[in-house]
């Protein structure tokens, strides 16, 4: 099966992104993935300076924590972002992660399936879809690389509630096991 990397994205205490990725990391390692858990909380991540050094170096030139995340990235097979969606858009940490991936753009990056799990307090359909868009452009970057699927649970607002939305966890539980 796959070596699967789940990276959530949320810095807020019982996060409701973080809770629907727990119910996602035991449908993946129930259908035989190995999977590892990276959670952006307490992690220093600088903003990508736009040098380009890493074009050439595969390595970033500031050090902090997504230099070990970049790594881990790069070696997984499967990758799966979780974010809370702000303004109808990503985490501005998971798109500062995104951008400081630069480095594994000229790698033998291992990647081949990237998916995205969201949440938000806003349930219409349309809430995800600038967040989705801007994962498929990152994956678009990387040749060897698809975005394979998205799960949406909204209508989940306060902290914590997640817990207690049966369905939106079976979602997310069936969804790691139909990861790839």
């Amino acid at each position: 099966m796959s070596k699967v990397l789940v990276i959530t994205t949320s810095l807020r205490t019982k996060s409701n992104s973080d809770i629907l990725a727990e119910s996602l990391i035991k449908g993946a390692q129930d259908a035989g993935h190995e999977v590892e858990h990276i959670s952006l909380k307490g992690k220093e991540l600088k903003f990508c300076i736009g040098c380009l050094a890493c074009q050439k170096t595969q390595k970033c030139v500031l050090k902090d924590d997504a230099v070990w995340i970049a790594e881990k990235v790069k070696n997984a097979d499967t990758l799966v972002f979780a974010t809370p969606i702000y303004y109808y858009e990503m985490s501005g940490q998971m798109k500062t992660l995104l951008d400081r991936m630069n480095p594994l753009y000229p790698s033998d990056y291992k990647f081949r399936k990237v998916y995205m799990l969201s949440t938000a307090a806003e349930d219409e359909a349309y809430v995800p879809e600038k967040a989705v868009s801007g994962l498929k452009g990152w994956v678009d970057c990387f040749e060897k690389a698809e975005f394979a699927g998205s799960l949406f649970c909204g209508g989940i607002s306060d902290s914590g509630e997640a817990a207690g939305k049966k369905a939106e966890l079976e979602e997310a539980y069936q969804f790691g096991k139909m990861l790839r």
